[in-house]
């Protein structure tokens, strides 16, 4: 049994992370989840939230807003829609995010989950949510 996995992490503005990791915790639309090396295969979508990767060096935290991530036994790969390193988000890109799914529309109820989803990110990352 291996005892880390590739670990990817891509946004449309460009490659955040190539690592070897230990596990990767995803904010799964399902539910948090944690891959780890010889994990089942997955595919799921991503909800707003923080995504944190253990490796040999620490770890690393990076806020996504939504996306796809494919789990292997080897390796993880996650496709942001929005992708930062969770030291670049400031308050303003937190309210840009939220008046952004507020504005989508959609059902009341997919629009108060994304903004339930998008204030507890701020929670995690020190930032409060403004309505």
């Amino acid at each position: 049994m291996a005892d880390t996995l590739q670990f990817d992490l891509v946004s449309p503005e460009r490659r955040l992370a190539s690592v070897t990791a230990r596990e990767v915790q995803i904010p799964a639309s399902d539910g948090d989840m944690t891959a780890l090396p010889d994990h089942a295969p997955t595919i799921t979508t991503l909800r707003p939230g923080l995504l944190r990767v253990v490796h040999g060096g620490g770890s690393d935290e990076y806020v996504v807003s939504g996306g796809f991530a494919e789990i292997g036994a080897t390796a993880v790969t996650v496709l942001a829609e929005q992708a930062l390193p969770r030291a670049e988000v400031t308050q303003a890109l937190l309210d840009a995010m939220l008046a952004d799914a507020r504005a989508r529309g959609g059902a009341a109820d997919a629009t108060a989950k994304a903004v339930a989803d998008i204030t507890a990110l701020g929670e995690q990352v020190g930032l409060t949510a403004r309505t």
